[in-house]
């Protein structure tokens, strides 16, 4: 249902043009929307008008308008003012109102419709017949972005995010929860990753700009059959919650770039404990202190290379080479094994998880 916040604004542009008083009624006679702060009471009037055939009448120097929404009577505009054309200004109006209905319903219609589609809550053939019904393309190439923002302003993203993507537009804007904000966009034969992440840093930009806050974005992979929109979007979901474990420090995060991460996100938490304490014999990767985590990670981002990561560090090769065999004697892991090293990130990520999971339960 239209809103009466839109109704309002549109009689206001239409008297701004015609400087006639515009005023629309429900069927019971009750003002809805008007242009004019003063308000009669037309109850006795609109009745006869709404049980008879006539679309327009005039009753006591006003022009009365029928406005249907889909054949059935909606609402009662009433015009007046001392315009020789009022009843043409009327007739006007009241198919811009009833054209407006209609627009709106098909939007809605549409919303409903992909909310359905991502949340996989359509059978294959309503798919295809909805989609024809609507004049959605089917064999178009699509892609799922989620959009997430701070808590308190997550009532604006959806309203942003609509104007970033403007209008008229074969993408779609819309919600299934309260946390994030969706776009499905619609690509070109040519569009890669280099343009989705283009894209995602201009929807970015535009939220930073606006005044949002912690803004996370995450998309999945392209789709060519709208059949397969549900599947990029639990891409993009997934993306999401892992981002928010493993690439804490990144804005943007792409399904197609979480490598283990995204294995590591699907274990039981039961089975995470149970690797942790093989590996480690009941310690924790978490219980280093703060030197040796500083050297391991330093490590890693060196792809194991000893002599650069002494040097970024500002030690002495022997001095990290001492680290490394004191890490392996705590351990009987020796990170300069690649074997090893793997089993010891993997551990890390697993604790991070974990830590991430119980995070959730408080």
């Amino acid at each position: 249902m239209i809103s009466n916040q839109i109704l309002q604004n549109t009689i206001e542009g239409l008297k701004s043009i015609t400087r006639i008083d515009i005023l629309i009624l429900d069927l019971d006679g009750k003002s809805v929307v008007s242009t004019n702060a003063t308000h009669e009471s037309y109850e006795e009037q609109i009745r006869p008008f709404v049980n008879s055939p006539a679309d327009s009448q005039e009753i006591k120097g006003k022009q009365f308008f029928k406005i249907f929404d889909d054949h059935q009577l909606e609402y009662v505009l009433v015009v007046s003012g001392s315009s020789e054309d009022i009843y043409m200004i009327g007739k006007i109006a009241a198919f811009q109102i009833q054209n407006l209905l209609v627009a709106y319903k098909e939007r809605f219609d549409k919303d409903n419709f992909i909310k359905n589609l991502l949340l996989d809550n359509l059978l294959l053939v309503d798919i295809y017949n909805r989609a024809k019904k609507l004049r959605i393309d089917t064999e178009v190439r699509r892609v799922i972005f989620i959009i997430e923002t701070k808590k308190e302003k997550e009532g604006n993203t959806l309203d942003i995010i609509r104007r970033i993507v403007g209008s008229p537009t074969k993408d779609f804007v819309t919600a299934v929860d309260e946390k994030s904000t969706i776009v499905v966009k619609e690509l070109e034969a040519k569009d890669g990753i280099e343009e989705l992440n283009r894209i995602a840093q201009s929807y970015y930009d535009f939220l930073k700009d606006e005044g949002e806050d912690q803004i996370l974005i995450a998309y999945g992979t392209i789709v060519d059959d709208i059949r397969e929109v549900s599947k990029s979007y639990k891409e993009a979901k997934l993306a999401l919650d892992v981002g928010k474990i493993f690439f804490d420090e990144k804005n943007i995060v792409a399904y197609s770039t979480l490598g283990i991460g995204r294995l590591i996100y699907q274990l039981p938490i039961p089975l995470c404990k149970m690797f942790i304490r093989e590996i480690f014999e009941g310690k924790s990767p978490d219980d280093f202190d703060e030197e040796t985590l500083t050297t391991i990670n330093k490590f890693f981002e060196n792809n194991l290379n000893v002599s650069e990561t002494s040097r970024q560090l500002y030690i002495h090769r022997n001095t990290l080479v001492y680290r490394l065999d004191k890490l392996q004697k705590g351990t009987g892991l020796d990170l300069r094994v690649f074997e090893d090293a793997i089993t010891f990130k993997i551990a890390l990520m697993v604790v991070k998880y974990m830590k991430y999971m119980e995070s959730l339960e408080y």
